[in-house]
């Protein structure tokens, strides 16, 4: 390759890489950055209302063999949809989803032992 060739395609390069995001782009990226935050607020609302609602120990004594069951069987998908949302979450949010899988397991746990 020549001197000259290689010159032309470092500077097309260097180019390309810092060329700047066209108006629409960067209202594009707006939008979706407002967006994600509505996600986020609305997946935190969503979450301490899940809490909100994990049965206590005073509330599982009491209940029939097929309330039990019925409640470890909720317990264990809800398990399950919270691992999976652990799994793709990062930093704050992966640390509450962690303490709320300890609850569940707790909450699980419990449930097996009134069987």
């Amino acid at each position: 390759m020549k001197k000259s060739d290689l010159k032309a395609s470092i500077k097309e390069e260097i180019i390309e890489m810092l060329k700047e995001a066209t108006p629409e782009e960067v209202d594009a990226q707006k939008e979706l950055n407002a967006e994600l935050e509505k996600t986020k607020e609305l997946q935190s609302e969503l979450t301490e209302e899940e809490e909100d609602k994990e049965p206590t120990a005073k509330q599982l004594k009491g209940d029939s063999v097929a309330t039990i069951a019925n409640k470890l069987q909720q317990t264990t998908k809800e398990m399950k949809s919270t691992v999976n949302k652990w799994k793709t979450s990062e930093g704050e949010e992966k640390q509450k989803l962690r303490d709320k899988l300890l609850k569940l397991t707790n909450i699980k746990k419990e449930l097996e032992s009134m069987l």
